[in-house]
């Protein structure tokens, strides 16, 4: 079993009404693996990767089919892609 890891999670879904591009509410949290490693859960919330099909997202939410960008926290604090 993969340890527990800090990572940036950035939902691309939820975007302001009226508004477009890329950012997303994002929040540092802990995010833990399933055995295999192919799936996160975060909150009670279980995320799969996208394979590389995604546009500036890399996972997405199982239950509600929105798009998520989750990786590593950035030193220099800039965590949103």
């Amino acid at each position: 079993m993969l340890p527990p890891r800090i990572m940036c999670i950035e939902n691309k879904s939820a975007q302001p009404q009226g508004s477009h591009g890329v950012a997303g509410p994002a929040r540092i949290g802990r995010v833990t693996f399933n055995r295999t490693g192919k799936s996160l859960f975060y909150r009670g919330k279980t995320f799969r990767s996208l394979k590389g099909s995604g546009f500036k997202a890399n996972y997405y939410d199982v239950d509600t089919g929105e798009h998520y960008w989750i990786s590593g926290p950035k030193k220099n604090g800039a965590d949103g892609l």
